[in-house]
């Protein structure tokens, strides 16, 4: 009797040690964060999307973000299956589902954040002024768009060879600003936070910001792959709760905002009145229209900006259902 008390005791602590590993083993397998990676810039209003990798572990997230030099340099990464959202100017997302990379636009996240900046020695006073002249840009930028509009305004033309009214120079976002200080350029299209340090730094002068024409203030795009869209929907879902939550926060608490954009993003290589006109220049938002991707659209296929065949009817890839839900779910109007 007293073995068959002792088998049955090893038999039952044997029993009590496999449950506690199994459940070990299913809360272990609950706490395993779901991976989204994030095609990000790196610009003060972008700031909110870089925030999403401090706070989406509470929505059972691991956000990966991958800095890119250009929005348009993100596109290869996706239809090589390397992220799964991106954040970009309007226009980088238009052209990328244009050259077929499968993306739906599901929001917005920044206004505006791009001024046109004069060296202060040019004798610029308006945009006609720049006729014999010659004004940087990003390629593929919302800032190349905004000034091919402004220059075809006040009809003028131009090219990246001599021979037009005004000679387009491009270089990449961090060339324009030495390139205006050096004297090699008489003007640029900027992004924020760079034209503000220009003019913060006296070597630029600011001209206008450019939202006087059809097009009006650019909206940055948050896309995210018809993969993640459709067959991951519970992970897209917490996803855009924890995108409202971190542009909420850095709409509601600036100074959050500040110290993270200024600490965290640019290691202090900006100054707080540098972030300070960089988003009073570029507010953050949450919000995107069909109208405004097919306005930009259209302009795009006006001036030649992204070399589309086909382009993409907006109608077909703004999907703004998740948007609507996840500001529903966290008190958003």
């Amino acid at each position: 009797m007293q073995q068959g008390y002792r088998r049955n005791s090893k038999l039952l602590l044997s029993f009590f040690f496999l449950l506690i590993l199994s459940i070990l083993n299913f809360d272990a397998k609950a706490q395993k964060q779901d991976v989204v990676r994030v095609g990000n810039l790196k610009f003060a209003h972008y700031g909110a999307i870089s925030y999403m990798t401090e706070i989406c572990g509470r929505y059972n997230l691991k956000v990966q973000e991958r800095i890119f030099a250009k929005g348009i340099d993100i596109m290869p990464a996706i239809i090589a299956g390397e992220i799964d959202v991106a954040a970009s100017a309007a226009d980088a997302a238009i052209a990328g589902r244009a050259g077929g990379v499968p993306i739906y636009a599901v929001a917005g996240f920044a206004e505006g954040g791009a001024r046109i900046v004069v060296r202060p020695d040019a004798n610029i006073k308006s945009v006609k002024d720049f006729k014999g002249k010659k004004v940087g840009v990003a390629r593929g930028g919302a800032q190349e768009l905004l000034l091919l509009a402004e220059l075809s305004k006040n009809n003028l033309t131009w090219s990246d060879q001599p021979g037009k009214d005004v000679q387009i120079v491009y270089m990449a976002f961090a060339d324009l600003n030495q390139a205006l200080q050096a004297k090699n350029i008489d003007a640029m299209a900027q992004s924020e936070p760079q034209s503000s340090q220009a003019i913060n730094k006296g070597f630029g002068v600011e001209l206008l910001k450019p939202y006087d024409t059809p097009m009006g203030e650019p909206i940055r795009t948050l896309v995210m792959t018809e993969k993640m869209y459709n067959t991951q929907k519970n992970i897209a879902e917490r996803f855009m709760r924890c995108f409202v939550e971190a542009t909420k926060t850095f709409i509601e608490k600036p100074d959050v905002a500040q110290k993270f954009v200024i600490q965290k993003m640019f290691k202090n290589q900006i100054t707080e009145q540098d972030f300070k006109d960089a988003i009073g220049n570029s507010p953050y938002t949450y919000d995107l229209t069909v109208e405004h991707i097919q306005i930009t659209t259209d302009f795009m296929q006006k001036f030649g900006v992204g070399r589309m065949q086909k382009p993409p009817k907006a109608v077909d890839w703004v999907k703004l259902d998740l948007l609507t839900e996840a500001k529903k779910s966290l008190g958003v109007k």
